[in-house]
């Protein structure tokens, strides 16, 4: 039994801590999961005020919301930030290593500080900020870990290859995690999403986004809220049994 029932059953919210959710992706997760825990939202103090809508609205749904800005490519600050999500709201259930970036270039073009800027963010920020939420959630014996992996990191693409390296490390840390956190009933999965909706694809031109959505099965780009749903599956006590797992939310593009 995951905490998330533990404590739904007890009559009290879960916790979940959600990294880069400040806007997109990330807030679209913190809202959801609002549904079913209080939420401890992360990202770099440049985002404060957008932590503070997103705060709020979380509020907003009767649920506890804990801001707590912390960069995640330093072990100390993700440390500290783990401890004040445990004093704070007493306990952490759910992560959801959401932060991230890009640094496009193609490959004979691309230089050390673009690389080495998105290996850290995406792969070795997700790696400190499991080991710090797993000391919790193997003392509680149960949590849940989602891992947002990409598209990319499975299939590649052209002027991304920090980015996909990243994402493809990632899949192999969620493997490997999941396998030694099994045994004290933690569960840890990634979600690949395809290409979503965002500011930037807001911009395109009308022709522009339909080459984007025509290797898409399903014909269109995804959003935030389906990345979400996801989450909120994965996070549940009907995925109690799934751990290892890449979830992909794609619209059938990766098939």
């Amino acid at each position: 039994m995951s905490a998330a029932q533990e404590h739904r059953q007890e009559g009290s919210a879960s916790v979940a801590l959600v990294t880069g959710a400040r806007r997109g992706i990330g807030k679209a997760i913190a809202l959801r999961l609002a549904r079913q825990a209080d939420i401890a939202l992360n990202d770099i103090a440049d985002g404060l005020e957008e932590l503070a809508v997103v705060a709020a609205a979380v509020r907003a749904l009767g649920r506890r919301a804990l801001v707590v800005t912390a960069d995640v490519r330093d072990s100390a600050q993700v440390e500290d930030m783990v401890k004040q999500v445990v004093a704070e709201l007493g306990r952490l259930d759910i992560l959801v290593n959401n932060a991230g970036v890009t640094r496009d270039g193609l490959l004979i073009r691309m230089t050390d500080e673009q690389w080495q800027t998105v290996l850290d963010v995406n792969l070795t920020g997700a790696f400190l900020c499991t080991r710090a939420a797993a000391k919790v959630m193997l003392r509680q014996r149960s949590g849940c870990i989602v891992n947002m992996a990409s598209v990319v990191g499975v299939m590649g693409n052209a002027g991304q290859a920090n980015y996909a390296a990243s994402k493809a490390g990632l899949i192999g840390l969620t493997k490997s995690t999941a396998r030694e956190l099994a045994s004290r009933g933690i569960t840890v999965n990634a979600i690949a999403p395809g290409f979503i909706v965002s500011p930037m694809t807001d911009a395109l031109t009308g022709e522009a986004r339909e080459k984007l959505s025509a290797p898409i099965p399903l014909g269109r780009l995804g959003t935030a809220e389906d990345v979400a749903e996801a989450v909120a599956f994965l996070t549940s006590p009907g995925a109690r049994y799934t751990t290892g797992q890449v979830i992909h939310v794609d619209g059938g593009m990766h098939m």
